[in-house]
C-alpha cells in the first residue's frame, strides 16, 4: 500500500540553500489544505506545484492514483468536515466523530487527531481513538459529523501513526 507519506516528494531548497526533501508532515499539510480551497485559479495552480512536488515518474497504479486524489478538490461537505479536523490537528484538540464504517455500523467517538493522509481514492484522519484505546484511520467520507471538543489532546509524532507504509529491508 502506499501513501504520500511513502514517497518523499522532490527536494526544495533550505535557507542556507541546500536540498530538502519535503516531509511526510509538510506533504499531508499541503495536500489538506489545497484539499479544502476549492476550484479557485489560487487553489489550481497549488494543486499544480504540488504535482511537481512530487516525483511521479517511478509510481505504480496505487501511487498515480493516491496523487490524483491528493490534487483534487474535496466535496463541499467533506470539506467542510477537513476543516475542521486540521484545526484541530493544528490546536492539538479532541474531535468528536459520528463515524459509519464498512458495515454501517454508527459510533460516536473521541479521536486525538494526528495527521491526514490519502490512499488511492480515499482521504482518511488518523488518530488515537479513545474508544478503542489505539491508532485507528477513518476515511473522510465515512465521517458523518465532526466537532472540536474543545478538550486538548496529546500531541504525537504523525510518523508513527500512519498505517500504509511500505516496510524496508532493513526495517523488516
Amino acid at each position: 500500500m502506499a501513501n504520500v507519506t511513502t514517497y518523499p516528494g522532490k527536494s526544495h531548497r533550505t535557507g542556507n540553500g541546500a536540498a530538502a526533501a519535503l516531509t511526510a508532515a509538510e506533504i499531508a499539510a499541503l495536500a489538506l489544505s489545497l484539499a479544502h480551497l476549492g476550484a479557485g485559479p489560487q487553489a489550481t495552480t497549488a494543486r499544480r506545484a504540488l504535482r511537481h512536488l512530487i516525483d511521479t515518474d517511478t509510481h505504480d497504479d496505487v501511487v498515480t492514483a493516491t496523487l490524483a486524489t491528493l490534487t483534487r478538490p474535496l466535496d463541499a461537505s467533506t470539506a467542510d468536515r477537513a476543516r475542521v479536523v486540521a484545526a484541530a490537528i493544528t490546536e492539538h484538540r479532541v474531535v468528536r466523530l459520528c463515524y459509519g464504517d464498512a458495515g454501517a455500523n454508527v459510533t460516536i467517538r473521541e479521536v486525538e487527531p494526528v495527521t491526514c493522509l490519502v490512499h488511492r481514492d480515499h482521504w482518511y484522519l488518523v488518530g488515537w481513538c479513545r474508544m478503542r484505546r489505539g491508532v485507528r484511520a477513518f476515511r473522510f467520507d465515512r465521517i458523518l459529523a465532526v466537532e472540536s471538543t474543545g478538550l486538548p489532546a496529546r500531541p504525537r509524532r504523525a510518523e508513527r501513526y500512519l498505517p500504509f507504509q511500505r516496510r524496508t529491508a532493513a526495517a523488516a
